[in-house]
């Protein structure tokens, strides 16, 4: 092989390897989005039926009685048995299945600091309302949401990062084979590592943005604590 060839043979090796590259950052990129949709429509349903929950419960004794254990008996539920469960109940081309063991996930944490939070009153507000005759949805509004920001906040961030953990982990037993979890398994299984080393990369990196993602709400909803700190 003269020079000249051998230099042609490089380029079109650097050029097939950049052309590889291109394909596997577009399809980690797109693995990465529908995980990443999963996880935030999963972490929007089980955050608005936490709060929803735990304003019930915390107004309501019977029904305190009644969702906590529940709560507490979701989270020991193993996200591997929920999700072919669910697969069986829904298409197999349906997304349903995986959102539902994110949200299920999520509900735990943010029901449960939520609640704490709203329980978590001054007495010396709790008297000052009364002394003006505020009904209790006026204290709740101006007294106990407030109070309970830190809580739900700290609840949230749990929650954000696990909502991606828990879509990876539902996309491992059936359903569409799409998503972050099924592109690892695929690597894994043709021996192709650093490919799958990438993938898990890209998984912690949307990790590590629904995380800041919840501490950028609460540094917003939360001025004066961030001031206060």
């Amino acid at each position: 092989m003269t020079a000249q060839q051998q230099r042609t043979f490089e380029r079109r090796q650097i050029e097939r390897g950049r052309r590889s590259l291109r394909l596997q950052h577009d399809t980690i990129l797109t693995a990465a989005r529908i995980t990443g949709e999963n996880a935030l429509v999963g972490l929007a349903v089980g955050l608005l039926a936490g709060v929803v929950a735990a304003l019930l419960a915390s107004r309501v004794r019977p029904l305190d009685e009644m969702l906590t254990p529940l709560a507490a008996g979701m989270a020991a539920i193993p996200i591997v048995a929920l999700t072919p469960i669910f697969n069986t109940m829904f298409a197999s081309t349906s997304n349903t299945p995986r959102r539902l063991v994110v949200a299920i996930y999520v509900f735990f944490p943010i029901f449960v600091n939520t609640l704490r939070g709203l329980r978590q009153i001054d007495p010396v507000h709790a008297e000052l309302m009364r002394s003006y005759a505020a009904s209790p949805w006026t204290t709740t509004k101006v007294v106990r949401l407030p109070g309970a920001l830190p809580f739900f906040f700290t609840g949230l961030k749990i929650a954000s990062s696990g909502a991606v953990i828990a879509a990876i982990v539902s996309e491992y037993f059936g359903g569409l084979q799409k998503g972050l979890g099924p592109a690892i398994t695929s690597a894994a299984a043709a021996s192709a590592y650093p490919r799958a080393w990438a993938i898990v990369t890209a998984a912690i990196a949307l990790g590590l943005v629904f995380y800041l993602a919840a501490l950028l709400a609460e540094r917003l909803a939360m001025p004066w604590h961030r001031e206060s700190a």
